[in-house]
């Protein structure tokens, strides 16, 4: 491809030139949890058994048992309604490890599909890749068709061109994907 077209071709395009972030990991791993079968059946897990292990707690102390149990109650709640914050940002620690080592990451966003580059690496995924997509403050999360959204992609919206955009971003995504 001569220099000229692909100048063309990505004046048409979304072009995104960022450096990803342990936070765009976890915006986007918390949105995937959401918009996902097992992932909300995780959500309603956690929750369950931290309402179940502190309203344990509230009635041991009710009851007046001091026991070790009741600690036990307590430190369940409390574990639960922790993971959920402490999974999506060890995950999101671990996936920036490994997306860091390759530095700025350049996505060009068209009709075809996505490009993504980065020092190591250059990648295109047409558009019948992903089925779907969900929107965070921070990034767009594109999500594969399977029920357990195991693969993603996520696109900061730092990286695009201002709001217009992020505008011309969510037009092209919601064209071609629909959203979670």
């Amino acid at each position: 491809m001569t220099q000229e077209r692909q100048q063309q071709e990505e004046a048409e395009a979304v072009v995104l030139v960022y450096e990803p972030t342990v936070r765009d990991m976890a915006s986007a791993l918390s949105a995937r949890m959401r918009a996902t079968p097992s992932g909300r059946r995780t959500l309603r897990l956690l929750l369950s058994a931290g309402v179940l292990g502190i309203s344990s707690f509230a009635l041991l102390m009710a009851l007046g048992a001091m026991t070790w149990q009741l600690w036990l109650m307590l430190g369940v709640g409390l574990l639960a309604f922790g993971c959920l914050y402490l999974v999506p940002q060890l995950q999101a620690r671990q996936l920036h490890q490994m997306a860091a080592t390759q530095g700025e990451f350049r996505a060009v966003v068209d009709d075809g599909g996505i490009r993504l580059t980065s020092r190591d690496g250059d990648a295109r995924s047409k558009w019948g890749m992903f089925a779907r997509y969900v929107e965070t403050d921070d990034v767009f999360v594109l999500l594969t068709g399977d029920k357990h959204g195991v693969g993603l992609m996520v696109l900061p919206k730092r990286g695009a061109a201002g709001t217009a955009g992020v505008e011309r971003l969510r037009t092209l995504l919601e064209s071609r994907l629909g959203k979670a």
